[in-house]
């Protein structure tokens, strides 16, 4: 077997790639290019891509999407203490290496596989890249590498020889075969059913919600979709955001199919429509993920009813199984999403920190362990009639 390292996706085709990673919309040559050639990532981004690719003979076996990191934005598996600690101590956490998708929080394969390979080749070749990046530690002195949002198969595997794993937490929403939002409501508590309905009630008079499907997004709704998000960042964060116009116009390009805009507007006495929000989803034939949204007005509830409520809406009209609208987000329990754990790897070269973090991680999972119990039972679902 042979092991490479790319500079830049452009050097593997997308069929060879696409097809170790099935139809994860983050993890499409077509998603990771659109990054690496819209140049929001990148080196003078402090990312540098070192794709590895394991190949036999001509074919490709495994790959994984990897970066050089100079700092620790667009992650969202925090690691600033960790940083800050080797600052103090006088010692260089930065760079670093790292195995995710850029700025997307979402779970999926970080390690593509041939569908062809046996459970035992699988193994075996998990610890090879698991290997291979700690002999990349080694050899440019870095600080330590991170696999991110893994499935727990693939964190188990890597967290082989020592290696730290950490847990997390997200909230997605889960279709049980419900008709219609009202039906859905129905399972849940009279209080809870009510709450809904009087946050959702302001946006069913003179707002209207409109679909559009990625392949009939033209480049003005595209224009006024990057308005509302950067205008909700710079508020937010004080910079317009990670992603720019030629980044979104090549991924729905290139994956149309994926892609689906809703757009929020109010009519106006003088009939004029205003646009006041705009949401960004992915989609596959399970799974709707929420990623990118923003609000050019500020109307109390509007961020729950465009990317929460309307979502739940579009995964039961299509039939849709799991909705995820994003990282973190306490507040989504009392909607109706449900705890689900987050998997994460990492190894970190300098010894006296491994022991610290190896600590820290270990008495991180149990609170999270615990939390999440806790939230399961705080859901608004019934018990019983009521």
């Amino acid at each position: 077997m042979q092991l490479s390292i790319l500079s830049s996706l452009s050097e593997v085709s997308a069929d060879d790639w696409d097809s170790l990673f099935g139809d994860n919309p983050f993890t499409r040559h077509s998603y990771l290019w659109a990054l690496e050639a819209s140049g929001c990532v990148c080196v003078k981004t402090g990312w540098r891509p070192m794709h590895i690719l394991l190949n036999d003979s001509g074919t490709l076996l495994a790959a994984m999407p990897l970066y050089l990191k100079y700092h620790s934005y667009g992650e969202y598996v925090f690691d600033w203490a960790w940083a800050e600690a080797y600052e103090r101590n006088g010692v260089e956490y930065y760079p670093k290496l790292l195995n995710a998708v850029p700025f997307t929080p979402v779970s999926g394969y970080r390690i593509g596989l041939a569908q062809s390979l046996s459970p035992q080749a699988r193994s075996e070749i998990m610890q090879a890249i698991g290997e291979q990046l700690d002999n990349i530690l080694t050899e440019h002195q870095l600080s330590s590498w991170h696999s991110l949002f893994l499935p727990l198969a693939q964190q188990q595997q890597l967290t082989m020889n020592s290696r730290l794993k950490r847990l997390g937490v997200q909230y997605h929403w889960q279709n049980r075969d419900y008709s219609s939002f009202d039906d859905f409501l129905q399972t849940m508590t009279s209080r809870r059913r009510k709450s809904i309905r009087k946050e959702r009630a302001p946006f069913k008079q003179n707002i209207s919600f409109r679909e559009i499907a990625g392949e009939r997004i033209n480049y003005l709704e595209l224009a006024d979709f990057l308005a509302c998000y950067q205008t909700t960042y710079a508020k937010r964060s004080g910079h317009k955001g990670y992603l720019n116009f030629d980044f979104f116009k090549r991924v729905i390009r290139a994956q149309p199919e994926q892609v689906v805009l809703i757009r929020a507007e109010q009519l106006q006495e003088d009939g004029e429509v205003t646009l006041l929000a705009s949401a960004l989803f992915f989609k596959t034939a399970t799974h709707l993920y929420g990623r990118y949204w923003g609000a050019l007005q500020p109307l109390d509830g509007l961020h729950f009813e465009l990317c929460y409520y309307r979502g739940i809406d579009y995964c039961i009209r299509y039939g849709l199984r799991t909705f995820d609208a994003g990282a973190q987000g306490e507040h989504k329990l009392l909607r109706g999403f449900e705890p689900v754990e987050t998997f994460s790897s990492h190894q970190i070269a300098h010894r006296g920190f491994y022991e610290a973090i190896e600590d820290f991680t270990e008495r991180e999972a149990s609170d999270m362990q615990e939390y999440i119990a806790q939230a399961k039972q705080a859901l608004p679902y019934k018990q019983s009639d009521d």
